[in-house]
C-alpha cells in the first residue's frame, strides 16, 4: 500500500501518459491533501477535468474516501459510458451520501455494470441510484 496521496494532478498525467488505458486499479488509503470541497462546482474550477475515453474497468478497493470521489464527482473526473465498477460497498455508500448524493450521480448512471464488495443484495437505494447499471 503506498503511504503517499495520490493527488488530483497524478490522475490528469496519468490519462495523458496513457490515453487509451483499458484498465484502471486504485489501492491507496492515504487520503488526499490538496482535496477541494466537492459540493461546489466553483470550487473545482481551476482543476482540469481528467479524461479517460477507453476505460473499460475501475477498481477502487482499499482506498480512501478521497479516491472515489476523485472518480464519481463529475467536476473532477469523465469516464466513457461503459465501465465497470468495483468497488466495496460501505465505501460508495459514504461517498454517495446514502446514494443521495446529486454531484456523483451523474457518473454513476454511466456505469455498465456495478460489482459491491461486501454487499449480498442490492438495496432499492442503490438500483434507484445506477439505473441502467447491471449490479453484481
Amino acid at each position: 500500500m503506498d503511504e503517499r496521496s495520490f493527488e488530483h494532478e497524478f490522475f490528469l498525467r496519468i490519462a495523458q501518459s496513457f490515453p487509451l488505458m483499458e484498465k484502471l486499479k486504485v489501492v491507496n488509503e492515504t487520503p488526499q491533501k490538496n482535496k477541494l470541497c466537492s459540493e461546489s462546482k466553483h470550487d473545482n474550477r481551476d482543476l482540469s477535468i481528467i479524461k479517460y475515453p477507453h476505460l473499460n474497468d475501475l477498481i477502487l478497493y482499499e482506498v480512501h474516501d478521497d479516491y472515489i470521489e476523485q472518480f464519481l464527482v463529475d467536476t473532477k473526473m469523465c469516464v466513457s459510458n461503459h465501465v465497470n465498477l468495483s468497488i466495496e460497498y460501505e465505501p460508495l455508500r459514504r461517498v454517495t451520501h446514502n446514494f443521495t448524493r446529486n454531484v456523483t450521480r451523474s457518473s454513476c448512471t454511466k456505469l455498465n455494470s456495478l460489482y459491491l464488495n461486501g454487499k449480498r443484495r442490492a438495496s432499492k437505494l442503490v438500483k434507484t441510484y445506477f439505473p441502467h447499471t447491471k449490479i453484481l
